[in-house]
């Protein structure tokens, strides 16, 4: 049996803790949200908790991000998950546009660069460890005879993420697309399902360049969490040369190491390419996808968990997705420029990969050595 709905103020007040909180990512905002809603002031019954957060992976975009907006709508209404997604969100965007004033903007002193490459440099490890974390469960759930379609989907995605850059969108909504052709039956499906996505995905310039790879970010990156990497990277720093490649790694290091979702990183990138004004407007890109998907599409959220063609669509862009994360390693270790950053990144490997420990941690700690190398005169260019 659930308990009466909260209050607005204490949705404000339990979202805005777990935004100040949720350091580690997706796992972490999931596991607090079921223990507040459904453990705790049991507001939501446990099988309404578990479709939801099954309908959010299959939606596009941040899975954590948009379950604490459905989960606020849901108690709530509207208000409610306005109010829950801006709490869960702010403190975390906060954090990471302050850290970015520090650590991107002007010239920092040197420990704080040593910090920023120290944990930059462990960033492609942590691609690895997430990209694993992903494919190896879905591996073990596909049936035997569709392996093989999945491998190359992974594939396909690794090799998008590792070498075509700007292009990796289009192979994301490929893989999907072409599952969901060969389970629907290819004329039907490219003419209502596939050629409307493909035709969409244009690529503007100028302010509408920030806006594109944010609307990415937010909206067409399944699988959420680090999948962004490689969606940003290469407008980031080869085609708009908003940031050079250590930034960039600095960026996603601060995604990490600041609470909530790892989507703000987005907001680090418009810093770099614009001040404040553009940081606030790449983030509001960015979550806008998400609080539109919930607030118009939560009364059907079950009703998505049956669509065939979601499901085939997603069975597709999933491990494609996966692939991507590990491919997006190869980027961002080739942006190492170092011998120190390329012996953090090994110890850092063995740390995440072999002995499993905390992303956050050891983040932390290759920062830390990294501002103590930096002192100690350790080369920074």
């Amino acid at each position: 049996m659930t308990a009466a709905p909260p209050r607005l103020r204490e949705i404000v007040r339990e979202w805005g803790r777990i935004g100040c909180l949720g350091f580690g990512g997706p796992p972490v905002h999931i596991a607090m949200l079921r223990e507040l809603c459904v453990r705790r002031k049991r507001w939501i019954e446990p099988v309404q908790f578990e479709h939801a957060l099954a309908a959010v992976n299959i939606l596009p975009g941040p899975a954590s991000t948009q379950l604490s907006i459905y989960c606020a709508w849901r108690l709530r209404g509207y208000r409610g998950a306005i109010l829950g997604g801006l709490a869960f969100i702010l403190p975390g965007l906060v954090a990471i546009l302050g850290l970015s004033a520090l650590f991107i903007a002007g010239s920092p002193p040197d420990w704080v660069r040593g910090a920023g490459m120290g944990a930059g440099a462990a960033v492609a490890a942590v691609a690895v460890r997430a990209g694993s974390e992903i494919a190896v469960p879905l591996w073990r759930r596909t049936p035997h005879a569709r392996r093989a379609r999945i491998a190359a989907y992974g594939l396909a995605g690794a090799a998008a993420a590792a070498v075509t850059g700007p292009w990796l969108v289009l192979v994301l909504l490929g893989c999907g697309a072409i599952e969901l052709a060969l389970q629907e039956g290819w004329p039907r499906a490219l003419r209502a399902h596939i050629w409307p996505v493909l035709a969409a995905a244009g690529d503007p310039g100028g302010i509408g360049a920030l806006i594109w790879t944010s609307l990415k970010v937010g909206a067409l990156a399944f699988g959420g969490g680090f999948v962004i990497v490689p969606l940003m990277q290469s407008d980031a720093v080869s085609t708009y040369h908003w940031m050079t490649h250590q930034q960039f790694l600095t960026a996603v290091a601060l995604g990490q190491v600041t609470p909530g979702p790892l989507v703000q990183t987005v907001a680090a990138v418009g810093y770099a390419a614009g001040g404040l004004g553009w940081g606030l407007i790449a983030a509001f890109v960015a979550f806008l996808p998400s609080f539109s998907f919930v607030l118009i599409g939560a009364r059907r959220f079950e009703r998505l968990l049956g669509d065939r063609r979601a499901l085939a669509f997603l069975a597709g862009a999933a491990p494609a997705t996966a692939g991507a994360i590990v491919g997006s390693a190869v980027p961002l270790a080739l942006a190492i420029s170092q011998g120190w950053q390329v012996a953090l990144l090994a110890g850092a490997a063995v740390a995440l990969l072999l002995l499993r420990w905390p992303i956050v941690p050891v983040l932390l700690g290759c920062g830390a050595i990294g501002a103590v190398l930096a002192v100690l005169g350790a080369p920074l260019q």
